[in-house]
């Protein structure tokens, strides 16, 4: 397999750009307003990850069938694309947080990867400019505005995520208006209804595949769902791979839709398998059929499709790329860098070591 990178210029280069797909522009003024706000040239550097709340499903009847569908690859010449998109916390100024936003798109057409990069794009996201930034980015590129789901404002921590959701939601919107006839592959869930996915939203970018005669896959690297308490993933029958096993009975608490049906993938003889939405709306065959397509044109080591694994490796950041945004904030923009003091270290010395415990 040859892989092939596409460099951003005023279009941005989908395999068939026959629609107005402009680089995102706002997002680059954006970042720069926001970096331009920063009145005291100080950063704090904090390694905490934030933690995000999750929206829980009711799993009490959730049932697998374990009778699997079995795959046949189908070498039918196909497009394989996916969307990836990633954020990091740069550190702290007294008044907010500098994050970076990066996206990538592979696609997989004639035995060659070719993917697209798009970032990353730096933020400086405080108290008072965050409902303005993300209002400002979502009115850019939907034509129907939530007002970050006019619900409770998202907390500071929450905000990277909220911004990575709308370029990766803007990224699926064209890949769904470009790609005819393809396999489009996104990275987790069709789960509606939460403020990062509402559920307008998610269901026009479905339409807008299906009118292309594409069919989205949703892989899920990780899934809460389980069936008689033991996670979907890790119930897997003895039989050959691959093949699929349908869920059923699964229940969404009252804020969410599921969009898709769901299964669960084993793609290979390894001994991993993962959480797969297929748009329900589709039927039963063409939803094997778009799957069959996946294994016959796309390689899927340890059960995962290369073309999804390659847009997350394009678009996570690295520990260089991270000391290089820092050097061109403090070069471009007086944020200097300095190291927060650890608490832990500093209280309870050598017993402040919050890493893991040897054995």
């Amino acid at each position: 397999m040859v892989i092939e990178q596409y460099t951003i210029t005023n279009k941005y280069n989908f395999p068939q750009p026959n629609i107005d797909t402009i680089l995102p522009q706002r997002f680059l003024e954006q970042s720069i307003n926001s970096l331009n706000q920063v009145q005291h040239p100080l950063q704090l550097n904090h390694t905490t990850t934030p933690q995000f709340s999750t929206f829980n499903q009711n799993q009490s009847n959730l049932q697998i069938k374990q009778t699997p569908i079995t795959l046949k690859p189908n070498r039918q010449e196909t497009i394989i694309a996916a969307i990836d998109t990633s954020t990091i916390k740069i550190g702290e100024t007294t008044k907010g947080i500098i994050t970076a936003v990066r996206g990538a798109t592979t696609w997989l057409q004639n035995h060659t990867y070719k993917y697209t990069r798009l970032g990353p794009f730096i933020f400086h996201i405080t108290e008072d400019n965050k409902k303005e930034l993300y209002n400002t980015l979502e009115r850019s590129y939907f034509s129907k505005t939530f007002g970050s789901y006019n619900q409770i404002n998202p907390t500071l921590l929450q905000m990277p995520t909220r911004i990575s959701n709308l370029l990766e939601r803007w990224l699926q919107t064209m890949l769904t208006k470009t790609i005819k006839n393809g396999v489009l592959l996104f990275d987790g869930s069709l789960t509606a209804g939460t403020p990062e996915t509402p559920t307008v939203r998610l269901n026009e970018i479905l339409s807008n595949a299906r009118k292309n005669c594409s069919t989205v896959l949703a892989f899920s690297k990780a899934t809460t769902l389980r069936s008689n308490g033991i996670l979907i993933t890790e119930q897997l029958p003895k039989y050959d791979p691959p093949y699929l096993l349908e869920t059923e009975w699964i229940k969404p608490n009252s804020q969410m839709r599921l969009l898709g049906d769901v299964y669960v993938a084993r793609l290979n003889r390894s001994n991993f398998a993962f959480r797969l939405d297929i748009d329900r709306e589709i039927e039963s065959t063409e939803r094997i059929d778009a799957v069959n397509k996946l294994l016959g044109n796309d390689l899927y080591t340890q059960s995962y499709p290369e073309t999804l694994r390659l847009s997350h490796i394009l678009c996570t950041f690295t520990a260089n790329e991270v000391l290089a945004i820092k050097h061109f904030i403090n070069r471009k923009h007086g944020i200097q860098i300095i190291n927060r003091p650890d608490m832990h270290r500093l209280l309870f010395g050598p017993f402040g070591f919050r890493g893991e415990a040897y054995a």
